[in-house]
């Protein structure tokens, strides 16, 4: 299965997503990325990261066809006062995470997975890996490959908690503060096949 077989819009993508995702108890959707979006995604990125990517990288991905996503979610009577600046689509509604993941042959290779910082620890970066997840096992995948700042425990905390093992290290593999390297973690998850009847759902959804 490639990934032009598959949905290509926010409401399709949430709608066959939502029978293996876990309820995140506010109305939630994913939107593909495209060019337009890119000062919004790049403003947080660099919030996010003392290394951040730079715009081109996710233009260089949306271009490649790269899975590239953004979780967002409508703004609700009683949302916190100090998600009033919080970053927004144009259409309003709040970007709360996004992802940027590389399919290949039997794998899927996350390469950046990032959460608007006014929104960690709500459940959306864990959100966004269920949902990579039977995304990845729709067009066929196998596996899930990651790597990790060997310093970022909370992460590395994450993804052992949905499974993921470590399997290597790459030396100097990030930049680091003072013109210093930091080595990466490799880290690998096994999938389970795809549900055979949501698949037959994408499939006549296509």
């Amino acid at each position: 299965m490639r990934l032009a077989d598959k949905p290509a819009s926010g409401t399709e993508l949430s709608a066959w997503l939502a029978a293996e995702v876990v309820d995140t108890g506010r109305p939630w959707s994913l939107v593909t990325m495209d060019e337009s979006m890119l000062p919004l995604v790049a403003a947080v990125e660099c919030s996010s990261h003392p290394h951040p990517w730079g715009p081109g990288h996710f233009r260089d991905s949306i271009a490649a066809g790269y899975w590239c996503q953004l979780l967002v979610t409508p703004s609700q009577p009683g949302d916190p006062s100090a998600w009033g600046d919080a970053p927004r689509l144009a259409d309003g509604r709040l970007l709360l995470a996004y992802l940027v993941a590389m399919p290949g042959y039997l794998e899927t290779h996350l390469l950046n997975i990032t959460t608007v910082p006014l929104h960690r620890r709500q459940g959306c970066a864990r959100l966004l890996l269920e949902a990579l997840q039977a995304w990845s096992r729709l067009q066929g995948a196998e596996w899930l490959w990651l790597e990790v700042r060997a310093s970022n425990e909370g992460a590395r905390s994450l993804y052992e908690a949905i499974g993921f093992c470590q399997v290597g290290r790459r030396r100097d593999y990030y930049p680091a503060d003072g013109g210093q390297r930091e080595d990466a973690v490799v880290m690998s998850l096994a999938l389970l096949p795809a549900d055979p009847a949501i698949e037959a759902e994408t499939e006549g959804a296509a």
